[in-house]
């Protein structure tokens, strides 16, 4: 395999003066943040001893053997599991293209290399009677609660991101049986509203948000923090966190558990994979169908703990 190759009269470039480089340049351009660009330091001062394992003194003999070579030698010598290989080679990736962009070397040599193959990881969704618990744990006359609840039943009854709820203005609720949701890339789509959020919902804008809008500026949006401006990712998670805690499910429940749960019990109650994947707002139906694994998963746990042949 091909060397990166020098453009004609550069002089030699030692893989820790292109490190020293690239990290500066990530530094400065991109912003990364200090615990992001202290793993970049970490990736990268592994792949130097690997080049100077392999008497590579100028980035411009590195070859995509060795790039290959550091990956297979991450997974067998030092143990690193697939995710953790993935991320040290996406570090490596990078640094090349910023030599190949910066002119330094004329070819990217860590292109051709594919990341290990990750572990499929099934969405993590809890029962019907656990989220029954968490909606219940936001029940209350207090006009944060109030909210709250509305927040988590919309996000339950509906599969939406977090990030697409709070994203939410009073107008997105078309016609009170629908919201009109924007999702990734700028794609809209309608989305049912069940009677638990419509109800929900309908108790927060005529008693509470008006009293939320009336202490900030003029906005549209649907879900107000007690300070009249609209409510944040942030706010949204210590709310679920908080009612997660209060139903003692803390341990498994994130914002995205909503959307999770959403979807399983929809399959579980015999929706077409197909109307979920709408639903949900993915580009494929390939992503949805995971999901149809995590209920054949459960229809086997069933099936194993009651036939009495089964085992």
């Amino acid at each position: 395999m091909g060397a990166a190759r020098r453009p004609p009269g550069d002089d030699p470039l030692t893989p820790e003066t292109a490190i020293g480089r690239f990290l500066r340049h990530v530094a400065v351009e991109r912003g990364l943040a200090d615990n992001t660009l202290a793993a970049y330091r970490r990736d990268l001062a592994r792949y130097a001893e690997h080049l100077a394992a392999a008497g590579r003194a100028d980035m411009a003999e590195v070859t995509e053997a060795d790039v290959a070579a550091f990956l297979a030698a991450m997974r067998r010598d030092a143990g690193a599991a697939a995710s953790s290989a993935a991320r040290m080679l996406s570090t490596v990736r990078g640094l090349h293209r910023f030599l190949v962009e910066d002119g330094i070397v004329a070819d990217d040599v860590a292109h051709a290399t594919a990341p290990p193959k990750l572990p499929m990881r099934l969405p993590k969704a809890i029962t019907v009677d656990e989220m029954s618990r968490l909606l219940a744990a936001t029940d209350g006359d207090d006009p944060v609660r109030i909210r709250d609840k509305a927040l988590l039943e919309l996000l339950y009854a509906t599969g939406t991101r977090v990030s697409e709820a709070v994203g939410l203005d009073v107008d997105d609720l078309a016609t009170g049986e629908f919201v009109r949701v924007l999702g990734k890339g700028g794609k809209q789509r309608l989305v049912p509203v069940g009677g638990y959020a419509r109800n929900a919902v309908g108790a927060y804008l005529t008693r509470v948000r008006p009293e939320f809008a009336a202490r900030g500026t003029a906005t549209p949006a649907l879900f107000l923090g007690p300070r009249g401006s609209r409510m944040s990712r942030q706010s949204a998670w210590l709310t679920i966190q908080a009612a997660a805690e209060r139903a003692d499910l803390a341990a498994h429940v994130s914002p995205h558990t909503f959307r999770h749960s959403f979807a399983t019990h929809l399959l579980q109650g015999g929706a077409d994979v197909r109307v979920v994947q709408e639903l949900l707002g993915h580009a494929s139906v390939a992503t949805t169908q995971l999901y149809t694994l995590v209920t054949i998963d459960g229809l086997r746990d069933v099936y194993t703990t009651s036939h009495p042949r089964a085992r």
